[in-house]
């Protein structure tokens, strides 16, 4: 783990729209309730996929919970996500080293990569699970670029 860092991305943004953009599901509302709302809707599981959902239970540390997409699968317990509003206010992080530390190896509490101190952080995460997009419509971009056609308005 120790080659592995987050990179943070130029913006800024909460976890929820973050989170809904890059995985294409469409679930709104505090990240502490995109687990059930997801009930019915997509399917849900214990083993991360790439481009799943990984809905964080909501705890003293984290009341409104926490989202974030699946980005890599490097083994049985380790991850990579991309997600917002972790290490700093508003910033969005790529590949985020996660690791499962539940005693059963069920992803129910996991580490996350905190970049201001460089390492894994401290706290034991709780996770509900991971919302799986195999359903979802495909994500949409967070903003798209207009072009014109610049010969069309010269001189006229």
């Amino acid at each position: 783990m120790a080659a592995l860092s987050a990179q943070p991305a130029q913006a800024r943004l909460q976890c929820v729209p973050y989170a809904r953009d890059h995985s294409g599901i469409e679930i709104h509302g505090n990240a502490h309730l995109w687990w059930n709302a997801a009930e019915g809707r997509y399917e849900r599981g214990q083993q991360p996929q790439v481009g799943a959902v990984m809905a964080f239970r909501s705890s003293g540390a984290m009341p409104l919970g926490h989202v974030a997409v699946v980005s890599q699968i490097i083994d049985e317990r380790h991850i990579l996500i991309d997600h917002a509003n972790w290490s700093r206010p508003g910033g969005i992080e790529t590949g985020v080293p996660v690791v499962d530390v539940s005693e059963a190896g069920d992803w129910s509490e996991v580490r996350v990569w905190y970049d201001p101190i460089g390492a894994l952080g401290s706290r034991r995460n709780p996770v509900a699970g991971f919302i799986y997009a195999d359903n979802a419509p495909a994500p949409r971009p967070v903003f798209e670029v207009a072009e014109a056609d610049v010969a069309i308005n010269v001189g006229g």
